[in-house]
Formats: structure tokens, C-alpha cells, sequence
């Protein structure tokens, strides 16, 4: 089964390189077919003629006309070829006018060829056309027929190069349709590939904050119940029932982070959500203190998410890497921009994950989807400092 594209694949570029093929040869047999009916017209002409020397014109016929079967080739040489035994013809048997092979050459190169190299063809191909042309008027006195017959010679190789000329816009013009068709398709395979990976970082992000806190408070309950089980039961089984319910809310959480079983969850958490969020980590046994600077407004719920998660994976990291007794979270809400500050009074040494892992990575992405950056390293003083910058401008727009 894990062959199965490969080969369709493979079947498919088959498949259109015979197509590929089969149009070919149709084209080759077409104008083989073309090139025979032209000669055979040639022929007639030529055994139709009552001077002297016929059996030159059968020559001149098969090479004026029998090229015309590789004209989409070699569409100059032919288009050459055609015109010089025209030309000839012309001039060399008085009223000897064989003008199919040329026509079908001029049509096919300005069809087939850049219109500036279709262009100087065609008017080199006028210009020496116009030779047998000239020498069947009679030029004294210059009369209404001999303008018909001008402009009758002339006419048919004119249209035909027009008509080649038309082709080759409308082949250009859908080549052009086509190549935008297949560039917007791959853009927009390129904008759902991308959205994919936007949301399987997004959801990755939200399931590592959410794990990662309550595993973290569930370890600290659960490592306290085992400490104090039997000389304090009655606190063992309250350190039991938090473990119960920080693994409810976790679970609740995951399912509304995957999508699941939404219109019975809460609502995604908020900054005005965060005392329960330190409740919960002052129920693992460390002291948190709240400080909200400046006017205390609503924002973008992208923004508060955002806020809240970022203190909640440096409150995580505290519970689970510094040892530490006392925290403070610290909102200042400014003018432009909304700044969050945890701190702890930490001394155990942080493992690497607090300095480069998943959890710093994830706060700097939301940081940096509002355009901020988030600092995090130990205080000259002791402990451990995050601080994040979130502007306002960036939402506002």
C-alpha cells in the first residue's frame, strides 16, 4: 500500500507521455497528408502546361510542395523552400502561379515562431513573392485589373499569416490561462499545507502548556499525599482530591484544545482566570503573588490566551525545575502594549529544558505572533525572571 502513489504516479506521466506520443504522430500524418494533396495540385498544374520544358515543373512541384509535410519541424526552411520554387515558378513559366505550398508555410510560421521572426519571414517571403507577381502586370496602362490582380495574389498569403499570427495569441494566451491556473493551485496547496503545520504547532503548543502545568501540579500533590499518608491523612486525602481535579480540568482542557465536546467545556482561559490558575499552584505548595500595574482593561482573547499561557509554563517550570518557595506575577498594562513578569526566589540548579526547551520555545512563538519577545534567564539576585512583551498595535490592526 505504501507503493500505491508512486506507481499512480508513474502510470500517470505514462500515461500522458503516450498521449504525448499519439498527438505527434497524428500531427506527422496530418501533414504528410497535407503535403501529398499540395504536390498532387502541383502535378495537375504542371501536366497542364503546354510549353516548354514540363518535366521540370513535376520536379519543382514535388520540391516546392512535399517538404510541407515537416512545416511544424522546420517551419523557416520550409517556408525558404516553398517561396524559392514559387518564386521561380513564377518567373520562369509566364502565368505559372502555385501559391497553396506558400500559403500553408506562412501560416505555419507565424503560427509556430515568435511573432518578431514571424514577422521578418513573412515579409521577406512577400517581398520575393511579389517578383512573379510584378512580372504578370501589365504596367502600361496600370488598370482596375491589374489592382485585382495584386491584391488577389497578395491577399491569400497576407490572411494566412494573419490567421497563423491569431493561432499562436490564443495558444500563448491559454498557455499563459493555464501556467496562472497550475500557480494558483500549487499557492494554494502551499496556504493549506501551511495552515496545517500553523494549526499542528498551535494545538502541539496548547497540549504541552496544558500537560505540562497539570502533570507538574499532579506530581507535586501526588509526591506531598506519599510524604505525608500516614502521619496526615486527613491532608493526604486533600492533596488526592486535588490530584482528581487538577486531572479533570486537564482533560477538559485537551478536549477543548482538540476540538472535542465544545459546548460543554469553559471557556478558553483569560487573564481574569488567572487566581484560579494560582490557586491551583499554591495548592502544590508554592506562595504566589499577584500584582496587576495600570488600568486593568479587556483584551483580544488571542491575546489574554496567550498571556495566561505564558505565565502558566513559567509558573510550571518554577513547580517543576527551582525549588523554589515564592513567586510573583506581575501584569503591567500600558498604553501599547500588555508586559508579564514572573518571578521566583529559585536556587536548584533548572534543567536544560528551562533554558531552551519546548516550554521557552512556545512562549516566545506567542510573544512573537503579536510581534513581542519574551527574556528569561536567572536575577543577579537569585531565583528565576520571564518576562514577555506583548504589544497592542499588532492586534489593533
Amino acid at each position: 500500500m505504501a507503493d500505491s502513489p508512486r506507481v499512480t504516479v508513474a502510470a500517470m506521466r505514462a500515461e500522458v507521455e503516450t498521449e504525448h506520443r499519439r498527438a505527434v504522430v497524428r500531427s506527422l500524418a496530418g501533414d504528410v497528408a497535407l503535403a501529398l494533396a499540395v504536390a498532387v495540385a502541383g502535378f495537375v498544374a504542371a501536366a497542364n502546361y503546354h510549353g516548354t520544358m514540363p518535366a521540370v515543373l513535376f520536379v519543382l512541384a514535388a520540391i516546392g510542395t512535399l517538404p510541407l509535410a515537416v512545416r511544424r519541424l522546420f517551419p523557416l526552411p520550409v517556408l525558404a523552400i516553398v517561396v524559392a520554387v514559387a518564386t521561380s515558378v513564377g518567373l520562369a513559366y509566364h502565368h505559372g502561379w502555385w501559391p497553396f505550398a506558400a500559403i500553408v508555410a506562412l501560416y505555419t510560421v507565424a503560427a509556430q515562431c515568435p511573432r518578431p521572426t514571424a514577422a521578418i519571414a513573412g515579409a521577406a517571403s512577400l517581398l520575393a513573392l511579389a517578383a512573379p507577381i510584378a512580372y504578370e502586370v501589365d504596367w502600361s496602362p496600370f488598370g482596375w485589373n491589374d489592382v485585382a490582380l495584386v491584391g488577389g495574389r497578395f491577399a491569400p498569403l497576407v490572411i494566412a499569416w494573419l490567421l497563423g499570427d491569431n493561432l499562436r495569441t490564443r495558444r500563448a494566451y491559454l498557455r499563459a490561462v493555464e501556467e496562472r491556473a497550475a500557480q494558483l493551485e500549487r499557492e494554494q496547496e502551499s496556504n493549506a499545507r501551511r495552515a496545517a503545520a500553523e494549526e499542528q504547532a498551535r494545538i502541539a503548543r496548547e497540549v504541552h502548556d496544558v500537560v505540562a502545568h497539570n502533570l507538574s501540579v499532579i506530581i507535586v500533590q501526588a509526591t506531598a499525599a506519599d510524604a505525608i499518608f500516614e502521619s496526615d491523612p486527613r491532608d493526604a486525602q486533600h492533596a488526592v482530591r486535588t490530584i482528581g481535579t487538577t486531572a479533570r480540568r486537564a482533560l477538559d482542557e485537551l478536549r477543548h484544545v482538540l476540538g472535542s465536546e465544545q459546548p460543554a467545556l469553559a471557556p478558553q482561559p483569560t487573564l481574569r482566570r488567572l487566581d484560579g490558575l494560582l490557586d491551583q499552584v499554591r495548592a502544590a505548595g508554592l506562595d504566589v503573588q499577584l500584582d496587576v500595574v495600570g488600568e486593568r482593561r479587556e483584551l483580544p482573547p488571542a491575546l489574554e490566551l496567550s498571556a495566561y499561557r505564558i505565565v502558566q509554563e513559567a509558573l510550571t517550570n518554577t513547580l517543576r525545575h527551582a525549588g523554589a518557595e515564592h513567586a510573583s506575577v506581575t501584569l503591567r498594562f500600558g498604553a501599547d502594549e500588555l508586559e508579564v513578569e514572573v518571578v521566583d526566589d529559585g536556587s536548584a540548579p533548572r534543567a536544560p529544558a528551562r533554558a531552551s526547551g519546548r516550554g521557552l520555545i512556545g512562549m516566545r512563538e506567542r510573544a512573537t505572533r503579536f510581534g513581542g519577545d519574551v527574556e528569561a534567564g536567572r536575577r543577579d539576585g537569585g531565583g528565576f525572571r520571564v518576562r514577555a512583551r506583548l504589544p497592542l498595535t499588532a492586534v489593533a490592526r
